[in-house]
């Protein structure tokens, strides 16, 4: 049987009808498309959709002769919304109109004003500050906050007392110096570290691959002190890591006289720490418990005149804990508040009160509410003066308990429940800790495992561990291509003496031109926290006290600065031209 010339057999090809459709749609799409060409951007070809070459062009919709507000728009919202919206186009362009009309007067005025004043041989003055003026008038709030948060540009940041868990550095000269580091190296770097040796690098290296002096120093920033410390365990951090950290093999859990054994000797190290950091040999450890984290820092550090303590997060029963043992501490965020109320109460009240969404109108609102409540035992007394006393129930003690203790219970677990432990109370701290029952946990994957303490000296039963790091060369996409860009990334518990010292010799070896993001450990970025008393001596004295605790003396100048982050840390860290900025 012959095939039909227009038969495609099971439908497997398209007809030849379907075939001439196709190029006829195209060809009108060309011809769409001429048209559209010719005419002007910014017109269109009525009836026709954008990017739909091939539809026909359809008839314009007739207008209703009867339509108005009142049958356009069926519901009162939409009537509103439409009534408003003419109104606010009035609004602005009577404003408009408005300062169109200041300007010309201030330009006719200019213009008379030039026209006067003139010098006897004819030259005139012409005043350059002809806008300032305007532009202030004109400005928007939103010009004003960008140049508010302006990062800042100096030849050193901020001490950054938060601890971190990992460092991105990206460059676009590579990091092969920090490579594969010889035998020699490594270990000359850790002597150097353990002396206590700072090494002086010149500005710019023109060969970091091939400085020595360069890769045993980038050894040497990478150590840092732990104790305990178990290969198969991650001791750092130590505040939600339940699930990391359930399976391992923990053979103490079950053992109560192996748990007092590990105790008894992390006591012993705990109290050889910070017996160096009273004799100024170590500058600041940490204490990471499984609920929160404690920085202990020497007298002269953070522009404090003794020893101080920060504990956060905090709850209200080791609040109380710490009070029954006669601790003496403040809470350094409430009271900043409390004295920012007192000193802006005039302010508050003419503009209307302070707003309670806010999270200093939150802490004000949770002041005023403990003021409020302390004078609920008096609160009865106009019953008695009324003689219906005996009549109304009054509320009973636990109850007026449970409302004085209401503002502090929620303090627990925020950044505003840090607390501040100072001078000789720092001791009795150290005993409160040792004998607290809490301080190790009972149940779970970190039941029997005593505290992890951090310090950038050696101290009694530590081990020396180093920070990982690992350079990696990627390609990011430019305007002409693909450019090649450098990244070095730093993982484990980073203290701010390793920041400091990575940055000394980033800005020798990358020329002064490099990037950094940081990743911090929530509950310590409050570290940085002002303490409430200045020290009195000299930076010169502190310097001098503090000169054999084994840091860098540049990272020393820095941390003995004060903290001016508050409760941020460093989320970003750039340096241009040997001048850095950042974001926190």
């Amino acid at each position: 049987m012959a095939e039909l010339p227009g038969y495609s057999p099971s439908f497997k090809r398209p007809p030849g009808l379907l075939r001439v459709k196709r190029k006829r749609a195209r060809s009108e799409g060309v011809c769409l498309n001429r048209l559209s060409s010719q005419s002007s951007p910014g017109q269109k070809i009525p009836g026709v959709r954008p990017f739909s070459p091939g539809l026909a062009p359809a008839a314009p919709r007739p207008r209703n002769p009867f339509a108005n507000i009142e049958n356009t728009y069926g519901s009162p919202r939409k009537k509103s919304c439409v009534r408003s919206l003419e109104r606010c186009g009035q609004g602005l362009l009577d404003w408009d109109q408005r300062a169109g009309a200041k300007l010309r007067e201030s330009l006719a005025s200019q213009e008379s004003r030039t026209r006067l004043v003139s010098e006897p041989d004819g030259a005139v003055f012409e005043d350059v500050d002809l806008f300032e003026k305007e532009a202030d008038t004109l400005a928007t709030p939103m010009d004003k906050r960008e140049a508010l948060e302006a990062p800042p540009s100096a030849t050193e940041f901020p001490a950054d007392w938060s601890l971190k868990t990992r460092l991105l550095f990206t460059s676009q000269l590579p990091f092969s110096w920090a490579e594969h580091l010889k035998a020699q190296e490594e270990a000359q770097g850790l002597s150097q570290h353990y002396r206590g040796m700072g090494q002086h690098l010149p500005r710019s290296i023109s060969e970091p691959r091939s400085c020595t002096e360069l890769r045993c120093a980038f050894q040497q920033s990478l150590v840092y002190w732990q104790y305990p410390s178990y290969s198969w365990l991650q001791l750092f951090p130590r505040i939600g890591v339940d699930r990391k950290m359930a399976g391992k093999c923990a053979p103490w859990s079950q053992d109560e006289l192996l748990q007092k054994q590990i105790l008894s000797e992390w006591s012993l190290s705990f109290t050889s720490l910070y017996n160096l950091l009273r004799s100024r040999l170590c500058p600041y450890f940490y204490l990471c418990t499984y609920q929160f984290t404690v920085l202990f820092r020497s007298a002269g550090l953070a522009d404090s005149k003794a020893i101080t303590a920060l504990l956060s997060p905090t709850t209200r029963g080791l609040r109380e804990a710490m009070k029954n043992e006669g601790i003496e501490f403040s809470l350094p965020l409430l009271e900043e508040s409390r004295k920012r109320k007192n000193v802006n109460s005039s302010e508050v009240v003419s503009e209307g009160g302070l707003d309670t969404e806010t999270e200093e109108g939150k802490l004000v609102h949770m002041d005023s509410e403990e003021d409020e409540d302390d004078d609920d035992d008096g609160g009865l007394s106009w019953l008695a003066e009324m003689g219906v006393q005996d009549d109304i129930r009054k509320p009973d003690t636990m109850s007026i308990k449970l409302r004085k203790e209401r503002s502090e219970v929620r303090l627990d677990h925020r950044p505003e429940s840090v607390a501040l432990v100072e001078g000789g109370n720092t001791f009795t701290l150290l005993n409160f800790l040792i004998n607290l029952k809490s301080l190790v946990a009972v149940a779970g994957p970190q039941a029997g495992l005593p505290p992890t303490l951090l310090s950038p000296t050696a101290f009694r039963g530590a081990s020396m561990q180093t920070l990982k790091a690992r350079s990696v060369n990627v390609k990011t996409r430019v305007r002409r291509g693909l450019k090649d860009l450098f990244s070095l990334e730093v993982t484990g518990p980073i203290m701010p003496h390793s920041l400091h010292a990575l940055t000394l010799l980033l800005r020798s070896a990358q020329k002064g031109a490099f990037s950094a993001v940081f990743n911090t450990h929530s509950p310590t970025a409050i570290f940085n926290t002002a303490s409430r008393t200045e020290s009195t001596s000299s930076k010169e004295s502190a310097l001098q006290d503090l000169k054999d605790c084994g840091l860098h003396p540049d990272t020393l100048v820095q941390l003995l600065e004060p903290p001016v982050l508050g409760k941020l840390a460093l989320r970003q860290l750039e340096m241009s031209d040997y001048k850095y900025t950042w974001k926190s």
